[in-house]
């Protein structure tokens, strides 16, 4: 966790108490230009945090179908993904009141027409949906037991064959997390590592029910 982000502790919950204090950050990801909005209350409000980026830039995406961002906060995943298939509806979830109106806002801001935000605990908006791509960034200083919620009850929401990817600080819970996404799925490669942060990448091998 960055030092300015110290005092965010309990960014995932429903309220934030914290004033608002707005900011911008202007950024490109895989070589195109984002501007996102962000606010005191939210993770990482002041610049693309270096799993969020390692994520954005490393994850794979399919050609058709829906895409999930679970713990969204302003959106940059969810947002991302959009940009880059068009052909993609990407839902984004996340408990945060402030986080999911930031992430509205930041889609109109981006003018991304395949993405919605939805707020709820985890899978909760979206329980009787699958997805063909579930991409999270996992809220850990909320607690591991969110994180691996995250991972247990992925599958049930992923058609068969769709790709679990998920950034881990490597000293913060990643060996405890790959171990669980080894149970979860059965299998897990390592996308990418950079800066102390690994991306995984699971495949759902069980038949949608």
């Amino acid at each position: 966790m960055h030092k300015e982000d110290e005092s965010q502790n309990h960014y995932f919950t429903a309220h934030p108490k914290s004033k608002i204090k707005f900011g911008i950050i202007r950024v490109h990801l895989r070589g195109r230009p984002f501007e996102f909005l962000t606010a005191s209350g939210v993770f990482s409000k002041r610049r693309v945090d270096l799993g969020t980026r390692l994520l954005v830039e490393s994850m794979v995406l399919p050609e058709k179908g829906s895409v999930l961002d679970v713990g969204c906060g302003y959106g940059a995943v969810g947002i991302a993904a959009a940009t880059f298939n068009p052909d993609l509806r990407v839902i984004m979830v996340d408990v945060n009141q402030r986080a999911v109106w930031l992430a509205r806002q930041n889609i109109e801001i981006n003018n991304v027409g395949n993405a919605e935000v939805r707020r709820g605990q985890l899978y909760e908006p979206i329980k009787d949906l699958k997805f063909n791509c579930v991409l999270s960034n996992p809220p850990v200083s909320a607690g591991m037991e969110t994180a691996k919620a995250i991972i247990v009850e992925a599958p049930k929401h992923m058609t068969c064959k769709a790709l679990f990817q998920m950034v881990v600080r490597s000293k913060i819970g990643g060996k405890r997390l790959r171990t669980l996404l080894e149970s979860a799925f059965g299998n897990i490669e390592v996308l990418a590592r950079k800066s102390g942060y690994r991306v995984f990448i699971s495949e759902n091998n069980k038949a949608s029910s």
